[in-house]
């Protein structure tokens, strides 16, 4: 059973890790995939690449989600490709792990940038398309279990993916009059280029391991199935809602 068949769907940071699975996921459902991507050129064909081996189309916009014409500029290509935007996941984001005291301002507003104002106006310019076509439609934001837990050197981070939660939240009111649907996942600790350096020390990484019940860190694929099945009709009467995926690290409190 395909559930994306037919959909048209656009991921933001989707040359690699979970952008890359949910993008690689909705293909596999029957979707027609977006790709937004910031730098990884190569990674960002291979991803076209693999999607158009499932038999589907798709298509590769390089710009930076910190810039709020990056959103309409994405949205008008999959447009002029696919001919609407039926799903948008925003999942673009970074985290560069620095203490608190001494956090640059550039880093603070980068991040700021990048994960909050990126992923609001990447919704805002799906959502005007969606209402334009008056078919309704879903989106689905990355945002983290961080949104709910603190962290020592993600000071930066942890309001920005509060705020994408929050943001699921508001416009889940603000656009259900229009069959728009809008959610979050919140992905625990997920082997991805975020953390890649961070959880190279084996003894941090062990650590992080004991704290999940299924034993295991993350994969990108992890997030897959909880995206595809958000952003589908089987999710129909789900909206405002957060889906943890992380293995039940957060209510392992032991």
């Amino acid at each position: 059973m395909k559930l994306l068949e037919g959909k048209t769907v656009l991921i933001t940071g989707a040359s690699t890790g979970i952008g890359r699975a949910a993008a690689i996921g909705a293909a596999q459902h029957g979707a027609d995939v977006a790709i937004n991507y910031a730098n990884s050129d190569g990674p960002a064909a291979s991803c076209v690449a693999e999607i158009e081996a499932l038999g589907q189309r798709a298509i590769a916009v390089k710009g930076d989600v910190a810039d709020p014409q990056t959103a309409q500029d994405f949205v008008a290509k999959a447009v002029e490709a696919f001919g609407k935007v039926d799903v948008m996941v925003s999942n673009a984001g970074i985290c560069p792990f620095h203490a608190f005291l001494d956090m640059p301002a550039d880093v603070v507003e980068r991040t700021f940038k990048v994960n909050l104002h990126g992923a609001y106006f990447m919704v805002q310019a799906a959502a005007q398309q969606m209402v334009k076509q008056g078919h309704g439609g879903s989106i689905v934001a990355v945002s983290s279990i961080s949104a709910l837990v603190g962290g020592e050197y993600q000071t930066h981070y942890t309001p920005t993916k509060a705020g994408v939660h929050s943001l699921m939240q508001s416009t889940s009111i603000a656009l259900g009059k229009y069959g728009i649907r809008c959610n979050s996942v919140l992905p625990g600790t997920i082997l991805t280029e975020i953390n890649k350096d961070d959880l190279a020390d084996v003894e941090k990484r062990e650590y992080m391991e004991k704290r999940v019940p299924l034993g295991r860190l993350g994969a990108p694929e992890d997030l897959a199935g909880p995206i595809v099945f958000l952003a589908s009709d089987m999710a129909a009467y789900v909206t405002g809602a957060a889906l943890l995926v992380d293995g039940g690290m957060y209510v392992n409190l032991q």
